[in-house]
């Protein structure tokens, strides 16, 4: 049985024909060693080696280390090609999802190795599930006061406040006040309905 970090030996209906050849490509272009490469990614030579053969397939973490140190997303490692992109969203585009309780309007193109995102949180609104993901968040907090629960440490913020965190981190949400709380939210997105792993609720509030 193969671990998340080795990732599974590939199948004849599980190779992803287009990884292979990018991972090399794109380390090459980064001018690193197959050695180096493997050191900074916490992987073997054989391993990485592997894996730009497609012998192995990557496991989400694994692509998501060797897109940062190749200076690129996990779009381009999986050879995907986009569709050009209008760089402006006009308020007029941004039209509201409401989700969970939260209300989320589009801030960024969609498709990019980030999303960007205007968020509504009500009071009371999914306080009690705990997110861990692969990548990173940035919030800024436009108005209203947020708890920000980040492993065992919860910090107040008020307008003007950021936070920037790791997301494999144990991280909660909730608006302190109950006129709710508005964010501007960044985040790295795998383009992977398995990217987003959710602990559930937690019994008891958070302090």
């Amino acid at each position: 049985m193969s671990s998340p970090e080795t990732g599974p030996p590939a199948g004849p209906d599980e190779v992803l024909p287009a990884v292979a050849p990018q991972l090399r490509a794109l380390r090459r272009r980064a001018a690193l060693t197959l050695e180096a490469a493997a050191r900074t990614a916490g992987l073997s030579p054989a391993h990485l080696s592997r894996l730009e053969t497609g012998q192995r397939q990557p496991s989400l973490p694994v692509l998501l280390a060797l897109a940062r140190i190749y200076g690129t997303t996990v779009s381009e490692l999986l050879g995907e090609t986009v569709a050009e992109r209008d760089a402006v969203v006009r308020a007029a585009d941004m039209e509201p999802t409401v989700a969970g309780g939260w209300t989320y309007w589009q801030a960024g193109a969609s498709g990019r190795g980030m999303q960007a995102l205007r968020v509504r949180v009500p009071h009371g609104s999914q306080g009690d599930i705990v997110r861990v993901h692969p990548g990173e968040e940035w919030l800024y907090v436009l108005q209203g006061r947020l708890r920000l629960r980040l492993g065992d440490t919860t910090h107040r913020l008020g307008p003007g406040d950021s936070a920037h965190f790791d997301s494999l981190t144990p991280h909660r949400i909730a608006a302190q006040d109950a006129d709710g709380v508005e964010l501007l939210f960044v985040h790295t997105l795998l383009q992977s309905p398995t990217a987003t792993l959710c602990l559930g609720p937690v019994t008891g509030d958070m302090p």
